[in-house]
């Protein structure tokens, strides 16, 4: 059974920093891509970054230059560095993964179970 595990989100002072972290679990075959979501309460869950299995990155435009999404292949795992944390950043963070399970033939979406992150003085 894949899981996929956050850890990392806590409270934090407006401009400071943190650091989640997301690994994948399980009968695991390949991975090709893996993100990190969010959804701020009375709000829709949106991408804030993506990382492809070869390093590519994607960022929403709130984020750029502040967040940074790298990945460790070998441990399948995924992190969102946060820099200059806003209060408008305060928010529910998912893991994502796109992953195919050993013995499946396509890929399929899988979801961590959230971190909270809250930026307040």
């Amino acid at each position: 059974q894949v899981q996929l595990v956050e850890s990392g989100g806590g409270l934090v002072q407006p401009g400071g920093s943190l650091r989640l972290s997301c690994a994948a679990s399980g009968s695991i075959f390949s991975i090709r891509a893996m993100a990190w979501y969010r959804q701020a309460p009375g709000k829709q869950r949106e991408l804030v970054a993506a990382i492809t299995s070869i390093g590519t990155t994607n960022y929403q435009d709130s984020v750029k230059g502040r967040f940074t999404i790298s990945r460790d292949n070998a441990k399948n795992t995924v992190y969102l560095q946060m820099n200059s944390l806003k209060p408008e950043d305060t928010a529910v963070y998912y893991c994502n993964a796109e992953l195919r399970p050993t013995g499946w033939r396509y890929e399929s979406d899988y979801w961590g179970q959230g971190t909270q992150v809250t930026v307040s003085s």
